[in-house]
């Protein structure tokens, strides 16, 4: 990990006027982008493949100039070059994911948000401490796969945006499913919807649903179109589809908005809180948007099945606000919130507060 007083003497360095705000063209950026344009900052997209020219056709989400790489590990090469722009990086699922854990903790650049959650949000065993020790519901999981009498979800390590899931509902559909060369965690099944929290915390707002010595703000709610178990129930008995090869996957492939029954909000709130209040505990704070990912039973209950630590895809439909945020203050998306906190921590001299 890139020692914190590193970070902090180059933005001492920094000429804080002429901040840029940086990511990789990809996930959602052309949200973060727009966020930043709108808080007065210049912008710049970080791209390994020509496949940037689609930003022509959202002139408001362009970024104001582009810097071409060979790969994701060139960006430790060009460190020099990002620091003469002042740069600060606002990760997302994909540039960590693309990058790698080990090379964002080490890149000594001025990153929006704690790096020190990566380890946290990566390791599976890790994120149910946390989680469990907040005291969030989560689904049980089930050790051996022996013991599999009703529906389980099965997770590789390392799977994202649904990648590597899978249905069994006894021992013999999991081997059916199973790819031995992966590790994998069983957990069971909860029947219910699907929410996507979306969450900001600011340590350095001192107004709302106060945190700690901050601030907690419900931003928006999604839920995902995930391909092909939305649509191949169509065709009948999921078990004679797997004889078949044809198997219900979770990749996902889009966003749906959505709003809760408010009598549930106070748990949501409740949820966030506890949340922040441990990664404080654990390892110094979860700063900015994360998203908690669950499932609410027909008994109104939540079943929290993982976090992410960072803004995430499910944000992308809210680029002009959602009916939370809109009452918090109107047109704020997640992207512009982040912009907004640093254009704050700027103002208030407590930039060492949000960037690590």
């Amino acid at each position: 990990m890139v020692p914190k007083n590193k970070i902090l003497k180059i933005l001492d360095e920094y000429d804080k006027n002429k901040l840029t705000v940086a990511t990789l063209c990809s996930h959602s950026s052309l949200q973060i982008f727009n966020g930043a344009k709108k808080e007065g900052f210049r912008t710049l997209g970080l791209t390994v493949k020509d496949n940037f020219r689609y930003y022509d056709a959202f002139p408001l989400g362009r970024p104001d100039e582009f810097m071409k790489l060979d790969s994701y590990a060139d960006l430790l090469d060009n460190v020099d070059e990002l620091l003469a722009r002042n740069i600060i990086v606002v990760p997302h699922g994909s540039f960590v994911e693309y990058m790698g854990t080990d090379k964002f903790e080490k890149m000594p650049v001025p990153t929006f948000g704690n790096r020190n959650v990566l380890r946290w949000e990566s390791h599976r065993d890790k994120m149910r401490e946390w989680l469990e020790t907040a005291g969030i519901a989560m689904p049980r999981v089930i050790e051996d796969p022996k013991t599999i009498d009703r529906p389980v979800l099965v997770k590789y390590n390392g799977a994202k945006g649904g990648r590597g899931f899978f249905i069994a509902k006894d021992y013999p559909e999991f081997k059916m499913g199973l790819d031995m060369e992966q590790d994998y965690t069983i957990q069971e099944y909860i029947l219910g919807t699907r929410y996507y929290l979306h969450y900001f915390y600011s340590p350095i707002k001192k107004d709302g649903f106060r945190v700690g010595d901050g601030s907690l703000e419900l931003m928006s709610m999604d839920r995902r179109d995930e391909s092909n178990i939305d649509e191949l129930y169509k065709l009948g008995a999921s078990e004679e589809l797997k004889k078949l090869g044809l198997f219900p996957t979770f990749v996902v492939t889009g966003n749906v908005p959505v709003v809760m029954r408010e009598s549930l909000l106070p748990k949501v709130f409740d949820m966030g809180e506890q949340v922040v209040k441990r990664s404080y505990e654990l390892f110094g704070g979860m700063i900015g948007p994360f998203c908690l990912e669950g499932i609410v039973t027909d008994k109104l209950e939540f079943k929290v099945f993982e976090i992410s630590s960072r803004i995430v895809a499910g944000s992308n439909p809210f680029i002009s606000g959602s009916p939370y945020s809109d009452l918090t203050e109107e047109n704020m998306s997640t992207g512009r919130r982040i912009s907004r906190e640093i254009k704050n921590a700027v103002r208030m001299n407590s930039l060492d507060k949000v960037i690590s």
